[in-house]
């Protein structure tokens, strides 16, 4: 099976570490295969020419968990059983990723946009301005391609993604209008939202952590839109992101950071006529779905590209305590 037949669309994955295998000792990282990306390779593959494509002829079970874009460590869900907690496969990334050379948050934007990733002057804008480094946990390398583990089996997306529904939304995200960020974590993506709506918009975050929410609220006040916090025109509120938050609705741009089994229909319910929903919908599975309202409140849907996130879950599923 070629990476084609999983993901048609995607123009970037982030960038390849290779292919591991669980074992019971330890996962040991297999010879390196390159992989088929239509218009970008990733960036550790400097040596070989964009426009080059080849073909991995077979899918195997244990995939490196970048092999396909999403805010889902693979190995954090198969090595946690296997080969202990998920901060070892963080101390994998990190090993591989020391030669990256990107240390800097504009660096990061930089390189996302030699890849095509980020193609806006207003998303490059944002995502320079709000800074990765204070949305992620200490001791790890904010600006590496990867998402990363924030506690509570939650995790950080990688920069690519949230590059790419930010470009996804883009349109819906003018000064005024409102956004939500269901599954906010910590606080990125609501942050960058609450930028591009500005001071006359709206921007919420609904996360069902309240550790997560507070320790969210830090990041956001250390970060460029602090203002906007403390305005108000930004909030982020404990709460089941299935149902929304229909106090602040409707929304002209929702954003699903978890895969939800099917669309919610609440946030349908709160999605405004003429707005656009980003969110990824699968099990095993998944594919980033772009869901636009029509002025007339027809639905139209279409399959953006092949992904890999946490489930969108209730509190206690994701903790584990059912």
């Amino acid at each position: 099976m070629n990476l084609t037949q999983i993901s048609p669309s995607l123009r970037y994955c982030a960038p390849s570490i290779g292919l591991y295998f669980n074992t019971p000792s330890s996962l040991r990282r297999h010879r390196r295969l390159p992989l088929r990306l239509p218009t970008a390779l990733p960036p550790t593959a400097s040596s070989v020419p964009k426009t080059t494509t080849t073909i991995i002829p077979f899918l195997p079970r244990f995939l490196n968990p970048h092999f396909v874009t999403g805010n889902c460590l693979l190995s954090r869900m198969e090595v946690s059983s296997l080969n202990g907690p998920a901060s070892e496969a963080v101390e994998i990334d990190k090993r591989f990723w020391s030669g990256s050379g990107i240390g800097t948050n504009k660096e990061m934007v930089e390189n996302l946009q030699s890849y095509g990733v980020v193609r806006s002057k207003k998303v490059s804008e944002v995502m320079e301005s709000v800074d990765r480094a204070f949305f992620v946990p200490d001791g790890v390398p904010p600006y590496v391609d990867t998402p990363l583990p924030i506690g509570y089996n939650a995790t950080i997306s990688a920069p690519h993604m949230h590059a790419t529904c930010l470009q996804l939304l883009e349109k819906h995200l003018q000064p005024g209008m409102r956004a939500l960020d269901v599954g906010s974590g910590t606080g990125y993506l609501t942050a960058c939202f609450a930028l591009m709506v500005g001071p006359e918009g709206r921007a919420v975050g609904v996360e069902h952590i309240p550790e997560l929410v507070a320790s969210s609220i830090k990041n956001i006040e250390k970060s460029a839109a602090a203002p906007l916090l403390k305005k108000g025109s930004l909030s982020v509120h404990v709460g089941d992101g299935r149902q929304g938050w229909a106090e602040c609705a409707p929304y002209d741009a929702i954003h699903v950071g978890a895969a939800a089994a099917e669309i919610p229909p609440a946030l349908i319910d709160q999605l405004k006529p003429g707005g656009r929903m980003v969110i990824p919908v699968g099990n095993i599975f998944q594919d980033l779905k772009v869901v636009d309202k029509d002025t007339d409140g027809s639905i139209n849907i279409h399959d953006e590209t092949s992904v890999r996130y946490v489930p969108l879950t209730s509190r206690e599923a994701q903790l584990g305590d059912n």
